[in-house]
C-alpha cells in the first residue's frame, strides 16, 4: 500500500501524507499553549473570554498544520491549561459549578473549532488534488485522440497520393477518435451533473436485449481488433431503469474493456437473473485490476494498470447503478482480465 494511501486510511481524511504534518503540528500547538499560559498566567484581571480565545489560537494552528488528531490533542492540552487559569491559579482543581461549566464549554468550543477548520482544509485539499488529477488525466485523454485526428487530417491534406482504401481508413480513424472525444466530454458533463445532484432518473420498462444492442451500435467502430461476444439468458425479464443512463453505463464498461484488451482478444457481455437481481457482466482479457485498486477504481480520476483513461467513466457507472438501487463491483475474470458486474434489482 502506498505511503499516501496509508496516511489517508490512518487519518480518515482526504489529505495525503505530504499534506499532513501531525507531529510538528502537535509540537507547535503545545508550545503555543505554553506561551499563552505564560503570558496570561500572571494577568489575573484578564477575563476568561480573553483567556479562552488565546488558548483556542494554538488549537486552530494545529488543525491548519496537521489536521484533526493533532488539533484534538492540543485541544485537550489547552483545556487543561485553561483549568490552570481558573482560581485557584496554577491548580487543575475546579471548585465552583460555574468554573466547571466554563471548562466544559471551552473544551467543546476548542474541539468544535478544530473540527470545522480541519474539515474545511481537508475539503480544500481534496478539491485541489482532484483538480490536478483532472487536468493531468483529461489533458492526456484529449491529447491522444486529437493527435490521431491531426495526423490523419494532415495526411489527407498532404500532396501524397492515397488509394481509396487508405483514404477511407484515415477518414474512419478521424470518425472513431472524434466519437471518443465526444464520449469523454459527455462523461465529464454527466459527472458534474451527478455530483451536483442534477440527475433525475427517467425510469421505463426496458428489455435488456435493447440495452445491449444500443450500446453495441454506439461502439461498433471500436470493436475491430477485439471481438465482442454477447450471451443473454432467455429468462431475463424487463428492468425498470433509465434507458439513457443505463446505456451509458454499458458503453463505458465496454469501451473500458476494449481499451484494456489486447489485439485479437475478446470482450464478453452477459446477462442473467441471480436471485432478486438482473446481473450484467463485462469481462475482458486485459491485465486485470490490482488488489489494492479494487476499492479505488470507481473513484473519479482513478485509472487502472494501463493509462489512457481518466477514470471518469467508471465513477459515472457507480453513481448511476447505485442511483437505481443496484450494485457494481469488479473482480478477476476467468480469462485473467477484469470482470465488472452490475446488479439491478427486480421490481
Amino acid at each position: 500500500m502506498s505511503r499516501a494511501v496509508r496516511s489517508e486510511h490512518w487519518w480518515g481524511g482526504w489529505m495525503t501524507s505530504g499534506d499532513l504534518r501531525p507531529w510538528p503540528a502537535t509540537l507547535i500547538g503545545v508550545v503555543g499553549v505554553a506561551i499563552v499560559e505564560v503570558l496570561l498566567g500572571p494577568l489575573i484581571d484578564v477575563g476568561r473570554a480573553t483567556q479562552a480565545v488565546g488558548l483556542v489560537v494554538p488549537v486552530i494552528a494545529a488543525a491548519v498544520i496537521g489536521g484533526r488528531r493533532p488539533a484534538y490533542a492540543v485541544a485537550g492540552i489547552a483545556t487543561l491549561a485553561f483549568s490552570l487559569l481558573i482560581p485557584p491559579i496554577g491548580s487543575p482543581k475546579v471548585d465552583l459549578a460555574e468554573d466547571l461549566v466554563a471548562l466544559c464549554v471551552f473544551s467543546a468550543v476548542a474541539v468544535a473549532v478544530s473540527t470545522v477548520v480541519a474539515r474545511r482544509l481537508e475539503l480544500l485539499s481534496r478539491v485541489d488534488r482532484q483538480r490536478r488529477v483532472l487536468l493531468r488525466s483529461v489533458s492526456h485523454d484529449l491529447r491522444t485522440p486529437l493527435s490521431s485526428i491531426e495526423a490523419a487530417s494532415s495526411e489527407l491534406l498532404s500532396d501524397a497520393v492515397h488509394d481509396e482504401a487508405t483514404r477511407r481508413r484515415l477518414l474512419e480513424l478521424i470518425g472513431v477518435e472524434s466519437r471518443r472525444l465526444d464520449r469523454l466530454v459527455a462523461n465529464l458533463l454527466d459527472l458534474s451533473r451527478i455530483e451536483a445532484g442534477a440527475v433525475t432518473l427517467q425510469r421505463q420498462w426496458t428489455d435488456v436485449h435493447e440495452l445491449v444492442e444500443t450500446s453495441e451500435s454506439r461502439l461498433a467502430s471500436l470493436f475491430t481488433d477485439v471481438t465482442l461476444s454477447v450471451e443473454i439468458d432467455p429468462d431475463v425479464p424487463l428492468v425498470n431503469v433509465d434507458f439513457v443512463l443505463m446505456t451509458q453505463v454499458l458503453v463505458n464498461l465496454l469501451e473500458n474493456a476494449e481499451r484494456h484488451s489486447p489485439p485479437g482478444g475478446e470482450v464478453a457481455l452477459s446477462a442473467r437473473v441471480d436471485g432478486r437481481h438482473v446481473v450484467m457482466e463485462v469481462a475482458d482479457q486485459g491485465p486485470g485490476v490490482d488488489a489494492d485498486s479494487l476499492e479505488l477504481i470507481f473513484e473519479p480520476f482513478r485509472t487502472g494498470t494501463i493509462s489512457g483513461t481518466s477514470g471518469v467513466g467508471l465513477a459515472i457507472c457507480k453513481a448511476v447503478v447505485e442511483s437505481h438501487g443496484g450494485t457494481i463491483s469488479v473482480r478477476e475474470a476467468d480469462s485473467g482480465g477484469a470482470r465488472f458486474s452490475i446488479g439491478i434489482p427486480l421490481a
